[in-house]
């Protein structure tokens, strides 16, 4: 059986086929740079860094630049095959220029010849040969070629529809070019409450992709604070090892594993977005000699580009999961497929679930904010927590209240209507238990018990906008959901946690016992209102 394309061993490549090159040459004439008319390097020693697609750069040995006029900032960038690239800014009087100069002062073994050298940006920086306006390095870079990687990124990646198949489909090109690729991984942090970040690693044993989600925790582990990722994260520019040399630098914990298991070259590259977030992009290869400068050019020219791709699907996925966070998985689907002008929505039959904290006047006087707000969020922790986990829908917050909705998937059948009733009961038995468990813990430490109680109605509600034109809120409104409110409200008055309304009863009869009629705010006639039995 012949082996998937991405899984056959790659050749080594030689250095005479390789297409991404730089050169740093020496330039034979005097070269100055000027900053509105200040002087800021002139020097016989210039050297031009030629690179592939990229325009010439004038790089002056230190000695002949005014490095008095320039202080050391903190932003750096990275080239894989150069480094990183410390980066100086402009310091005279009342001029300022931000990162106008930079320096690798610490350059991989490839590009050792441009330590002690620094250039400026041409567009900020005027480079001038004696007797001649300018002198930015005339010609061509270094002969155009074709990048395998190029026509991907701009043809076929856009098109991808998640970020799991795109870091697939990247590993799987990267491989089709034969680059060295062993493994692969994505990190992208995150705007969610409960997760700080996600991983994808592509391994090419197997040819799958695993994601990751890593909670905030993981910001306070050894694995991470001893990760290469941390100081990318951090803005220290990128991070190459050779692990197939002798006595590898092995400063993290990940690459003692990589080399314990074969690993002969190792790249963290910054991939940034458009807001400033930095994330990560880092390749590892075993094939002797590691990755090539062509190698790494490659994904080098393309990272600007895929970093956009990434960063859409990024905001898709935090439009997605603010939406579920913020309204609930139901009502946010519903938003994300269109329904964003007030008025929209529909009309269904639901199980309506109203529950409140009783007594929370005193116990906010009696407690500081930040004590009340804990109490609080346990409360719902206890109550709202068991209507998520039997299925229901957390509709609104309203200070100490919560609005829910059990709803019934098909309202023609009596099977859907007897299904969400059963879940609201196993939810509202839940709340019960989470809150006795929870009250047993105030009382072992002189805190009084927290009161609620919990109203459940069938009804027919419109589920969708409401609100001003520009600040709309998705939920339930009709007169089901108000009597849910008006039956929750007699707790208290009959002393039981849970109340039930008629038609919520009819659909569990032996499982509810009546408290009689009883007069409801707003409601002409009285009410027969039941309680839950206590379970066998």
């Amino acid at each position: 059986m012949t082996a998937p394309q991405s899984l056959k061993p790659i050749e080594p490549v030689s250095q005479a086929t390789q297409v991404y090159r730089f050169s740093f040459d020496p330039e034979s004439k005097q070269v100055s740079a000027l900053y509105q008319g200040i002087t800021l390097a002139d020097s016989t020693n210039v050297m031009l860094l030629q690179e592939t697609r990229i325009a010439r750069v004038c790089y002056f040995p230190r000695e002949d630049v005014r490095m008095d006029l320039f202080e050391r900032s903190d932003f750096v960038s990275y080239c894989p095959f150069r480094g990183n690239a410390s980066h100086y800014s402009l310091r005279v009087g009342e001029i300022a220029a931000d990162n106008i100069l930079w320096s690798y002062e610490d350059p991989s073994k490839d590009a050792a010849a441009i330590k002690g050298y620094v250039a400026f940006y041409p567009d900020q920086v005027d480079i001038r040969y004696p007797g001649e306006k300018s002198a930015q390095p005339a010609g061509q870079s270094l002969s155009a070629y074709e990048n395998p990687l190029l026509n991907w990124v701009l043809q076929e990646a856009p098109a991808i529809a998640s970020s799991r198949e795109l870091t697939a489909a990247f590993a799987r090109q990267m491989r089709s070019a034969q680059i060295p690729l062993w493994r692969l991984s994505v990190s992208i942090r995150i705007l969610h409450p409960q997760v700080a970040a996600f991983t994808q690693h592509w391994h090419s044993v197997t040819g799958e992709l695993v994601e990751l989600e890593h909670d905030f925790e993981i910001l306070q582990s050894p694995e991470y604070l001893n990760s290469p990722l941390l100081p990318i994260f951090e803005g220290a520019g990128g991070i190459r090892r050779r692990l197939d040399i002798k006595e590898p630098l092995l400063d993290f914990d990940l690459l003692k594993e990589l080399h314990a298991e074969g690993a002969t070259d190792y790249v963290a590259m910054p991939m940034h977005f458009s807001d400033g977030q930095i994330n990560a992009l880092t390749i590892s290869s075993n094939r002797p000699g590691g990755f090539t400068t062509t190698d790494l050019g490659h994904v080098y020219e393309i990272l600007a580009v895929l970093g956009r791709i990434y960063e859409v699907h990024a905001l898709q996925y935090k439009a997605a999961s603010l939406l579920d966070i913020y309204l609930g998985p139901h009502a946010g689907e519903r938003v994300l497929n269109g329904l964003i002008r007030r008025g929209d929505g529909q009309d269904i039959r639901a199980v309506i679930w109203f529950c409140d904290l009783r007594g929370s006047t005193s116990l906010a006087q009696s407690m500081s904010r930040e004590e009340f707000l804990a109490c609080l969020n346990d409360f719902f922790d206890c109550v709202a927590g068991a209507v998520l986990d039997h299925g229901g829908q957390i509709l609104r917050f309203i200070g100490d209240a919560a609005l829910a909705i059990f709803p019934i998937e098909d309202e023609s059948d009596t099977t859907g209507l007897q299904a969400s009733c059963q879940r609201a009961i196993a939810a509202a038995r839940e709340a019960s238990a989470r809150m006795k468990s929870y009250n047993a813990g105030r009382v072992k430490v002189s805190a009084p018990e927290l009161g609620y109680g919990i109203g459940l109605h069938v009804g027919e509600v419109t589920y969708g906008n409401i609100g001003t034109g520009n600040r709309l809120e998705f939920t339930v409104i009709g007169e089901a959901a108000n009597l849910a409110a008006r039956i929750e409200s007699q707790c208290k008055l009959l002393g039981e946690p849970v109340l039930l309304s008629a038609t919520f009863a009819a659909c569990n009869p032996d499982q509810v016992v009546s408290l009689g009629e009883h007069p409801l705010q707003g409601i002409d006639a009285p009410v027969e209102i039941f309680a839950l039995r206590d379970p066998e």
